[in-house]
C-alpha cells in the first residue's frame, strides 16, 4: 500500500490585535505577498490533500487572497486554537492519515522542514511530531524536556522549575498527527485555564499520558520566526530581503546596495545583470542575461529579454520587453505593453496596451496607448495616440518605418500605412495610405514691431 494522503490546516481567525489593524495581519504583505499565501504555497509544493484554512466568519477579504486550491472552516467563537482546529473536524471527517497543523503567520517556514517533520510521524505509531527551536531567549515559551531522542513533557513557563526554565529548547506549534488521534485527544482538553480557551498544545500532554510517543524535529529558529506584531514584520522583511539578495549575488548577479533592493520571492533573474539601489522587483518578474538596472525602479510582474538597460526611474507593470532594448530614463510602461527587439523608449514616454516591433523608437515625451507601432518607426517628442472618445477606447495602428514628427496627435481609431511621414504638428483623424507624406497647413503669421509696442504698454502700466 501506498503512503496516506497529507491533509493541512491552517489557523487563521486571529484577531490580530498587536497589529492595530482592522484587517487579518496574515492580509499584510511580506515581500510583495501576503503573508497566508507564503505557507499556503509551501503547502501547495508538498502536495497536501485537504488544505483547510480556519477564517473567522466575516472574513471574506481573507478568504480572496488565499486562492485556490484550498478549503475553508469557520471559528465562529474564539475560543483557542485548539478550538480552531476542532472547527475543522466536518472537513477531516472522512480523512484517514496524518494532518499538518500550523499557524498562517509562519512565512519562512521551508517544505524541506515539513518533510522532516512528516517522515518523524510516520516512523511512530500513531504518534505526534512536533518542531522545535532553540531561542536565545525562552520566556514564555513552552520548554522541551526530553527523554532520550523524545518529548518527555511539554512544560509551560509559568510552571516551570528554575533549572527548567534554563532549557532553551521550546515548542513552534507545528505539529503532524494522525487526523483520528488529533480529534480524540482535543475532545479531551478541557479550558482550565483563566480565558475558558481550549488550547492545541494540551494535545502533548495528553498524547503523552495516553502512551503516544512525541518525537521532536529540531528546526532554526529563524525559520519558524511568527509574525505578531508590524515590527516583528519588518524585522522578517530584513531577513528575507538579505536572504533573497545573498542568494541572487552567489547566482551571479549585481547588486549594488542590498538594503535598498528588494526582489520577490518568485522573481527570477540572469546571470551578470546589474541592478543599482532602490530597485523593486515583485510579483512573477522575469529578467534576461547581462541586463542593466540603473535603479529607483518599480518593476511588476513584467518580462524583460536579454542585454536590456533600463535607466534611472522605470515603472513597468505586466509589460513584456524584448532583447537589446533602451528604456528610460522616467517611463512608465503599464500592462499589455509589448516591445519587440532593440526598441527605444525615453524619458517621460507612457505606454499602454501597445505593441512596439523590433527597432522602434519613442525617445522623448509621448504616450502611445492602445497602438500597434511597426518596425524601425520614430515616434516624436510630443506624440499621443487619442485613444478615448469619451466612451470607448480605440486603437491606432502604424505601419513600418514611418517618420512621426513632434506635437503630433493620432486620432484613433486610425491607420499609417508603411513609410508614412508626419510633419510636425499634425493632428491625424482619417488613415494614411503607405509612403505618403500628411500635414495640416497652417500659415506662418507675422507682425513688425510687436514686441516693442508690447514693452511700451507695459512701461506705461
Amino acid at each position: 500500500m501506498g503512503r496516506s494522503t497529507l491533509a493541512a490546516i491552517v489557523l487563521a481567525a486571529g484577531r490580530s490585535k498587536r497589529f492595530v489593524s482592522s484587517r487579518s495581519k496574515l492580509l499584510h504583505p511580506l515581500s510583495g505577498k501576503a503573508l497566508i499565501r507564503w505557507p499556503l504555497e509551501t503547502l501547495g509544493a508538498l502536495d497536501t490533500s485537504p488544505t483547510i484554512v480556519v477564517v473567522r466568519p466575516d472574513d471574506a477579504e481573507l478568504r480572496a487572497a488565499c486562492g485556490a486550491g484550498v478549503d475553508f472552516a469557520v471559528q465562529r467563537v474564539a475560543k483557542g486554537t485548539g478550538h480552531a482546529v476542532l472547527a475543522a473536524r466536518a472537513k477531516l471527517a472522512s480523512h484517514r492519515g496524518p494532518v499538518l497543523v500550523m499557524a498562517g503567520d509562519l512565512p519562512l517556514l521551508r517544505i524541506q522542514t515539513l518533510r522532516r517533520l512528516v517522515d518523524a510521524h510516520r516512523r511512530l505509531d500513531d504518534g505526534l511530531a512536533l518542531l522545535t527551536a532553540e531561542v536565545d531567549d525562552p520566556h514564555g515559551w513552552g520548554r522541551i524536556v526530553r527523554k532520550g531522542k523524545l518529548v518527555d513533557s511539554i512544560v509551560e513557563h509559568r510552571d516551570a522549575t528554575a533549572e527548567q526554565r534554563d532549557i532553551r529548547e521550546v515548542n513552534v506549534g507545528v505539529y503532524c498527527i494522525d487526523a483520528r488521534v488529533l480529534f480524540e485527544l482535543l475532545r479531551r482538553v478541557r479550558p482550565d485555564n483563566v480565558q475558558g480557551e481550549i488550547y492545541l498544545t494540551d494535545i502533548v500532554g495528553l498524547a503523552l499520558r495516553r502512551g503516544c510517543q512525541v518525537r521532536p524535529v529540531s528546526v532554526d529558529a529563524a525559520e519558524v520566526g511568527q509574525v505578531n506584531s508590524r515590527r516583528e514584520l519588518v524585522r522578517l522583511e530584513a531577513l528575507l530581503r538579505t536572504q533573497t539578495n545573498e542568494r541572487w549575488m552567489a547566482a551571479g548577479v549585481t547588486i549594488v546596495d542590498p538594503d535598498t533592493t528588494y526582489i520577490g520571492p518568485d522573481v527570477r533573474i540572469g546571470s551578470d545583470t546589474f541592478i543599482g539601489p532602490n530597485v523593486h522587483l515583485r510579483g512573477a518578474t522575469r529578467i534576461g542575461k547581462h541586463c542593466q538596472i540603473d535603479g529607483s525602479s518599480f518593476i511588476t510582474d513584467s518580462v524583460i529579454g536579454d542585454r536590456v538597460h533600463l535607466r534611472f526611474g522605470v515603472v513597468m507593470t505586466e509589460a513584456k520587453v524584448g532583447r537589446d532594448c533602451l528604456i528610460g530614463p522616467f517611463a512608465h510602461l503599464r500592462p499589455a505593453t509589448r516591445l519587440g527587439a532593440g526598441v527605444h523608449i525615453g524619458d517621460f514616454v507612457e505606454t499602454k496596451n501597445a505593441t512596439l516591433a523590433d527597432g522602434a523608437k519613442a525617445n522623448h515625451l509621448a504616450y502611445i496607448g492602445d497602438a500597434e507601432i511597426g518596425r524601425e518607426t520614430n515616434v516624436g517628442a510630443g506624440t499621443i495616440t487619442c485613444n478615448y472618445d469619451g466612451f470607448r477606447k480605440h486603437r491606432t495602428i502604424v505601419g513600418d518605418r514611418v517618420q512621426i514628427g513632434s506635437d503630433t496627435q493620432l486620432v484613433a481609431p486610425v491607420r499609417l500605412g508603411n513609410d508614412v511621414y508626419v510633419a510636425s504638428g499634425s493632428t491625424v483623424r482619417r488613415d494614411v495610405p503607405a509612403g505618403r507624406l500628411v500635414y495640416n497647413p497652417r500659415d506662418q503669421v507675422e507682425r513688425d514691431g510687436w514686441v516693442a509696442e508690447r514693452r511700451a504698454r507695459e512701461r506705461k502700466k
